[in-house]
């Protein structure tokens, strides 16, 4: 390579740097800039029943959110990890496999107030049921399975070969080898898929408009799962923080209902940073436990 051909890729790849960095960097403004005004609301007219588990706060709201986003994450990781390994390991290249990833780009595009639609006439209409918190987690659900799918699947196909050919070689199934081998690689990249799909399921609220519905009331004394105010049944009204910030903002007549609003705001942003972090954390225990 001439001179004059190096000073030239040596700019090319100067400017290039220089762009991810200010976009980066305008990127961390942004979320500061978020983060503050948020924050500067919520305290602005902050009381301390606003984080009671009452009417006036939103403590039952926020443990509806986590508890959702838990049991969406239960019915859409095995199922979105499963076909994620199937297209990366199993599927050849065909008319079906083609058609499958059509679809799973399809699902991916869909708006979340027509899977929520869906979840309304198919969970609770179809099933002769009322608003409740099962209904609003399959919605969830159906929303994180194309993301989970294409992050298995990406992170399945970016291991190298020798990891597969090593493993056979000595004996191992194929399924011995995706298991202990390549899933367990596999993992700290999955869980990236595994933190964007919790994080749009925190911060999703027209999908739960017609499935979770807009109300809650829990009876912390009461753990009979049967019962509508038990905090653990599924099978009931849960509002969350994303749903309850909508409502305050435009339904609500309460002279509070903008505290609430901008308190559930930063709440929710809370939750997501601290998700993310443990999320992180755990990825980076996996990596560290993988090199030893």
């Amino acid at each position: 390579m001439s001179t004059s051909t190096h000073k030239k890729a040596h700019r090319a790849n100067s400017a290039a740097t220089g762009i991810i960095y200010g976009v980066t960097g305008a990127a961390l403004v942004l979320l500061a800039a978020i983060f503050i005004y948020v924050f500067y609301k919520a305290f602005h007219g902050f009381e301390w029943k606003l984080l009671s588990f009452t009417p006036e706060g939103i403590g039952n709201q926020f443990f509806n959110t986590v508890y959702m986003v838990f049991l969406a994450l239960l019915f859409s990781v095995p199922l979105g990890v499963g076909a994620g390994i199937y297209m990366a390991e199993y599927a050849g290249v065909n008319k079906i496999t083609k058609t499958i990833r059509i679809a799973i780009e399809t699902l991916s595009s869909l708006p979340s107030i027509v899977v929520g639609l869906f979840g309304y006439l198919v969970f609770i209409l179809y099933v002769g049921a009322s608003w409740n918190m099962i209904s609003g987690a399959l919605a969830l659900a159906i929303i994180n399975l194309p993301l989970l799918t294409t992050v298995t699947e990406d992170a399945f196909r970016a291991l190298p070969d020798h990891y597969r050919s090593g493993s056979l070689a000595l004996g191992a199934t194929r399924w011995q080898t995706i298991t202990r081998v390549l899933l367990p690689t596999a993992a700290s990249r999955m869980i990236t898929g595994v933190v964007l799909a919790a994080g749009r399921c925190f911060g999703e609220a027209a999908a739960l408009l017609y499935t979770a519905g807009m109300s809650t009331d829990i009876n912390w004394s009461n753990w009979d799962l049967t019962s509508p105010t038990c905090p653990l049944n599924p099978i009931r009204p849960s509002e969350t923080l994303a749903l309850k910030i909508w409502s305050s903002r435009t339904e609500s007549l309460a002279t509070n209902a903008a505290s609430l609003a901008d308190v559930s705001s930063a709440a929710l942003l809370l939750l997501v940073l601290i998700f993310g972090f443990l999320a992180r954390y755990l990825a980076h225990r996996l990596d560290r436990l993988k090199d030893v």
